[in-house]
């Protein structure tokens, strides 16, 4: 069993599109665990404000798998795969960390390399997951997510609960 951190987001119609992706995701991996949502300015274009959260699960499944099942719920949640880069987005399904593997395969690399510098990633898995080391940096996530913090625009609490099964 690997355990697997994922950040999920968007800023189109947020708060349904991530309910929906989280009852999706429950299906798909049932030990899932869900951080706070977060509302943070658009990166890398003018937009809306986003919401985001990270996600964490343990599942023995191969990478082209996890990411097969990723691509199919941001698809349900609207996502179309030819959305441009950096535009408005329904949904936003990242891999972050897979225990402590380093490498890259075939749309993906680990860890993301934006997790040590996107407060909408790195936050909320400090949130669920403190003394985890980083593998590559080696600083736990609570340690890089102090040192990220006062660079960074702060991260808005949203009461949208993830964790709630309703």
């Amino acid at each position: 069993m690997a355990e697997i951190f994922v950040s999920l987001g968007g800023n189109i119609e947020p708060e349904r599109r991530l309910s929906q992706a989280a009852q999706l995701l429950r299906a798909a991996f049932p030990d899932i665990r869900f951080s706070r949502c977060y509302r943070n300015p658009a990166v890398g274009f003018e937009g809306q404000d986003f919401i985001n959260a990270a996600a964490c699960f343990n599942v023995d499944v191969e990478i082209a798998q996890l990411l097969a099942t990723l691509h199919q719920i941001e698809e349900q949640c609207g996502r179309r795969r030819d959305d441009p880069k950096w535009a408005p987005r329904a949904m936003d399904l990242d891999v972050l960390l897979i225990d402590q593997q380093v490498g890259e395969w075939p749309g993906l690399r680990l860890p993301r390399p934006d997790l040590l510098r996107r407060a909408y990633m790195l936050g909320p898995v400090a949130e669920l997951a403190p003394s985890l080391r980083h593998p590559t940096a080696g600083q736990s996530m609570a340690e890089l997510w102090r040192a990220l913090q006062p660079q960074t625009p702060a991260l808005t609490p949203v009461a949208l609960d993830l964790n709630r099964t309703e």
